[in-house]
Parts: structure tokens; sequence; C-alpha cells
């Protein structure tokens, strides 16, 4: 009898790739699913040489290489469709996507922001969390849509704020509940668990109403 076929995953960085490197490395202990692809859209993205290290196919889409967002998001979607993935994973990747290119991939497209969404859209989320004197933090694996960060969130971890918190010490903590919680998304999905339809999350076929945490 042989074994399922896991799911073919496309991920796209733009940093350091630790996200990226998180979800490698549950693959390779076993997980239904593997990276087909890792995309980069600056040559100076530090992940490259981590997915190369990890044996993983990379290509490089440059977004500067591009007269327009139209047409790099046109290259890169060329890109994700050459390498057969059924999932594309955003891991650091710091553009904002049109509602053109959320739609080609409804249902198959995720993110991970750092902050408890709704909280904290956008970028800087540490540093507001601190201003605001949040008590806890965290991190969300969403559904990417049209709007910014507004997608159906899956899955969240929560760390609390310390006395003494800087943004650094924030985010190497969030970090380390990015990298359990993504991996854990992608195997839901793989599982045929997850799935988003008509906008709404459904776990286990049932919709998902408010957002799972990380027990």
């Amino acid at each position: 009898m042989s074994a399922p076929e896991k799911l073919p995953l496309a991920v796209v960085i733009s940093g350091r790739g630790s996200n990226m490197a998180a979800i490698a490395h549950a693959c390779q202990q076993g997980a239904i699913a593997r990276i087909v692809r890792v995309i980069a859209d600056r040559r100076s993205a530090g992940g490259i040489e981590l997915a190369t290290q990890l044996g993983l196919d990379v290509s490089v889409v440059p977004y500067s290489g591009f007269a327009s967002r139209e047409a790099f998001e046109r290259a890169l979607a060329e890109c994700i469709d050459e390498s057969g993935a059924r999932l594309v994973v955003l891991a650091g990747f710091l553009r904002i996507l049109s509602p053109e290119f959320t739609r080609r991939y409804t249902g198959a497209l995720l993110n991970i922001h750092p902050a408890l969404l709704p909280k904290f859209r956008g970028l800087h989320t540490h540093e507001r969390a601190l201003e605001a004197q949040e008590r806890e933090h965290g991190a969300s694996v969403h559904f990417v849509t049209g709007e910014l960060d507004a997608g159906p969130v899956v899955l969240q971890g929560r760390v609390p704020i310390m006395s003494g918190d800087t943004p650094e010490t924030l985010s190497a903590r969030v970090q380390r509940q990015e990298h359990i919680i993504y991996p854990q998304v992608i195997q839901w999905i793989a599982q045929g668990r997850l799935q988003c339809k008509d906008g709404q999350a459904l776990f286990d076929g049932a919709p998902l109403r408010a957002p799972r945490q990380l027990s």
C-alpha cells in the first residue's frame, strides 16, 4: 500500500526564513506536507542560503526587477504554479498582495502575523503592543484575503508581556510560538481537517467561530 501523497507547499519569504525553516523541519519529521519551492522577493534575503542548506528548491522573483506590482505578482504566480504547490505559505513576506492575487489562491494562501489578530494589524506590532501596555501578545495564523491581515484566523499562540520587555525580547518570545503554530496549521490542512470556504474557516467540517489557541 503506497504512502499518501504529501501536500506540496510553496513558501514565500522576504527575510531570514526562520518560519520557513521551522516548516521544513516539521516536514522532515513526518508531517504530511512537503516544500516544493521557496520563493524570495529579494536577492539579499537570508532565507535563500538557509533554504539551500536545507536542500530546498529556491527561486528568486525580485520585486525590484519589475515595473509594477501587477507585473511582479504575475511572475510570482507563474513561479508558484510551475512548482505544483497546492498551498502557498507566506513566511515573513513583506509585500502587500493585491485582491486579484489573493483571489487567485482563495482558500490556499496562508500568512502568519506577529500579533493576536484582530489587534495590531500591519507593521511594528511588538512596539505597538508595548505602547498599549498589553498584558499579553502573540502570533496568529490566518487565511489571506484581499483585506490586510483580516482573513479568517485559525490558530494563535500567546505569550505574556513581562516587565522590562523590549520589542526585541518580545519578538523572540513570539517567534518561538510562530514556529509551533505555523506547522500545526499546515498539518491540519494536509490532513483535510481545515479548509476555507466562502470566507469562513471550517475545522472538522464545522465553522471555526473563534481562533483555536495553542494549548
